[in-house]
């Protein structure tokens, strides 16, 4: 039963997520930020995990707290569904077409957490929300899941495609990485036996 339940609690968010990485794509997620809304809903939805969020974050300041800290709580349960990390397939990769955009994700479900974010928008915000944040979101997902992650945006011109397809990205790489390998289901896939700061 791989699923886990988060809460994080601080001066400046509540956020509570639960989830299921053997779900099928159901989600129930509301962060009072509506682009993040639509960018998690799309994770879930590609991810097959099972996703539900409620976050409040002190909006009145910015969105970047409710933002960055969302992320954190997603990785983190994440982290602890995967537990010893044993039989999942580890690595996975996508590359996702949206209208005029075309973006890589690669990433190794490797307990080393690690971001490389190759993606420039042309606007300081997408509707209400500063696109810099979206930087903030991978990170602090990266970080908590404990997840080698590469996003590339290859090319693409509009804002909103840019960002979607980073986070259908993400789902399609975790949700090939997180697999169970019918062939090694009883193993952790590193030559160490253990992963973090393994090969």
């Amino acid at each position: 039963m791989r699923k886990a339940t988060v809460q994080r609690r601080t001066k400046e968010t509540e956020i509570s997520v639960s989830l299921d990485l053997d779900g099928s794509g159901v989600y129930k997620v509301s962060t009072g930020i509506g682009f993040l809304d639509h960018m998690l809903e799309q994770l879930s939805r590609h991810s097959l995990i099972d996703l539900t969020v409620e976050a409040k974050g002190d909006l009145h300041i910015d969105y970047h707290h409710t933002t960055e800290d969302t992320g954190i709580a997603i990785g983190t349960a994440i982290n602890q569904a995967l537990g010893e990390r044993v039989g999942i397939t580890r690595y996975g990769s996508a590359l996702i077409p949206m209208d005029e955009t075309l973006s890589r994700v690669a990433l190794d479900v490797s307990n080393r957490p690690y971001l490389i974010w190759r993606v420039e928008f042309s606007k300081p915000k997408l509707g209400e929300m500063d696109t810099e944040l979206f930087k903030e979101w991978f990170q602090a997902f990266a970080q908590a899941a404990g997840i080698t992650l590469h996003i590339e945006n290859l090319y693409g011109d509009n804002n909103h495609h840019i960002v979607e397809s980073c986070y259908k990205g993400l789902a399609r790489a975790l949700r090939q990485a997180i697999e169970i390998d019918p062939r090694k289901r009883d193993a952790v896939p590193s030559t160490k036996g253990v992963l973090g700061g393994s090969l």
